[in-house]
């Protein structure tokens, strides 16, 4: 509805419940503190959502170890709340590696595989390395072509996206344009 403080707000009581009768460690406490740290972003607070989500990766791969796709889901949020606190080439360097882990556990075909080098190319090219995020981009639009045909929504966001990276690798003015994948 708009409020995204007061979500914040009602996930901190719903939090603070959930460790009370759950306990610390439980996956519904580790999801309500998940959804703690995006509200909190979302209402303007991205340093405290990043912090947030390095603490609940901590203790995701503590509780359920490295590959967990919940841990990854985690490190996938850590990296945008970083990016969107002002450390773009951080965000790309955990959403590289994000997706070599990725693609290692679901295969390099998982759709979540393909979001995380979109967002890899994202970041890289917010940190200022258009030309990298037009490198990344392409490959992962051939890739995507291939295995989900020409005409997928999705190709059509990554082919607008490679539009972008390529008119700011060549210097061009104009707005954002991007779409986020």
């Amino acid at each position: 509805a708009g409020d995204a403080a007061g979500a914040a707000d009602a996930f901190a009581d719903l939090l603070a419940d959930r460790i009370r009768v759950l306990g610390e460690d439980h996956p519904d406490t580790l999801t309500t503190r998940n959804n703690l740290a995006s509200w909190r972003g979302e209402a303007g607070d991205a340093a405290g959502a990043a912090d947030a989500f390095a603490d609940l990766l901590a203790d995701r791969i503590r509780v359920l170890g490295e590959d967990h796709p919940d841990t990854l889901t985690a490190r996938g949020n850590l990296a945008t709340w970083r990016g969107e606190a002002g450390d773009a080439a951080g965000a790309a360097d955990a959403y590289e590696q994000l997706h070599t882990a990725r693609q290692r556990l679901m295969g390099e075909n998982h759709p979540t595989t393909f979001a995380a080098c979109g967002s890899f190319a994202h970041w890289r090219g917010q940190a200022g390395d258009a030309a990298g995020a037009v490198t990344v981009s392409e490959q992962l639009l051939e890739h995507m072509v291939r295995v989900l045909g020409v005409d997928h929504p999705h190709v059509a966001v990554i082919r607008n996206n490679l539009a972008h990276w390529r008119k700011e690798a060549q210097g061009a003015p104009g707005g954002s344009g991007l779409n986020r994948s």
